[in-house]
């Protein structure tokens, strides 16, 4: 099977760890001095495009991402992790981008960078939003195996088995073709200091997001109002069951 070129897309978010905050206004989130990082599922997808290359099924692994300026320390930590060289589509500071937008982006970095497989991961943590993979396969018109948990390459064609909900679904698609990580694809290793240092020299690449065809203005997709959950009540003890019950009959929850 000869080698191919992998490009993995990963998105920059709040790290997962830190207590997310709604900004003054509800317009967003508390972004401003708060700990980033690499969206876990990216971590994962680009895990597998890593075992990939070390199996010698792939040749080359480029990142790339939609973002400001800020996303070149994320993609460090991924060429950390063992991807070779990363491309970062550069928009303005407060731009904000929808899934069509990043979809955008991918479609023109796919053109220049000629990859036969694309990896994304199944979703991002800050906005929830599944959609860039399917969107991406969809103009491209490749093949698209979603939620992947796991992944095997064959001469011209990849076999992925993914979850549903009446269980496992195989699917075998012919090359190239869009894939997304799920959770239980593997585990994604840390980068390590010495790593860390040499992804201080490989090759990292800035275009433009307008060169690529991401249009401009607004997105597509516009977040009206966040808000904090409702304060949660506090609980009541109850001596025995037929007293749970009447408290139940009195709330009407039966």
């Amino acid at each position: 099977m000869a080698a191919l070129r992998v490009l993995v897309g990963v998105k920059r978010v709040i790290d997962f760890a830190v207590k997310v905050r709604v900004a003054p206004g509800g317009a967003g989130v508390q972004s401003q001095g708060v700990k980033h990082g690499l969206n876990p599922f990216c971590e994962i997808a680009l895990e597998e495009a890593v075992r990939l290359r070390e199996a010698g099924a792939a040749q080359e692994v480029i990142v790339v991402s939609l973002g400001t300026k800020a996303s070149q320390e994320t993609l460090r930590t991924a060429l950390a992790m063992g991807a070779d060289r990363a491309v970062l589509a550069e928009v303005a500071e407060g731009v904000t981008a929808g899934p069509k937008e990043v979809a955008t982006a991918l479609a023109g970095l796919v053109g220049r960078l000629q990859p036969q497989l694309v990896i994304l991961g199944k979703q991002a943590i800050d906005d929830d939003c599944n959609q860039t993979g399917q969107l991406l396969a969809a103009m491209l018109d490749w093949p698209q195996g979603t939620f992947a948990s796991r992944v095997e390459l064959d001469s011209g064609s990849v076999r992925v088995q993914r979850e549903v909900d009446g269980g496992l679904e195989t699917l075998r698609l012919r090359l190239p073709a869009v894939l997304t990580a799920d959770l239980r694809l593997n585990e994604p290793r840390y980068a390590t200091l010495p790593n860390i240092m040499k992804a201080k020299k490989k090759p990292l690449e800035v275009i433009p997001a307008a060169d690529l065809g991401v249009p401009g203005g607004s997105p597509r997709l516009k977040v009206l109002q966040v808000q904090e959950p409702p304060p949660r009540a506090g609980g009541e003890k109850v001596e025995n069951v037929q007293d749970l019950l009447g408290k139940l009959r009195q709330s009407g929850r039966i």
